[in-house]
């Protein structure tokens, strides 16, 4: 576990989208409003009037494209995973 203070009290389900966020190969699977609940858990999260987000956990902000169906783009995982890891998240703080 990390020393973030928000990863401990992540759910199971936000601990499996945090899991198929890092999965290699990227999961072309992770629903979208998983994606968004678990970074509400974590941090915050702005909808903007451009069609992106706003995300922002500890220190790190990325904006990211509202996908247009169900499933999180590839390049939004990548971004994710790079934010997420960035705030000192890892793939250890979602045990299988």
């Amino acid at each position: 576990m990390t020393s973030d203070p928000g990863s401990e009290h992540l759910t199971s389900h936000h601990r499996t989208t945090l899991r198929k966020i890092f999965q290699h190969p990227v999961s072309h699977n992770i629903e979208w409003h998983d994606v968004v609940s678990l970074l509400e858990a974590v941090g915050t999260v702005e909808r903007r009037h451009d069609g992106k987000v706003e995300v922002t956990v500890g220190s790190e902000t990325g904006f990211f494209d509202i996908p247009s169906d169900k499933d999180t783009e590839i390049e939004a995982v990548v971004g994710l995973r790079r934010l997420l890891a960035a705030a000192g998240f890892s793939e250890d703080d979602a045990p299988n």
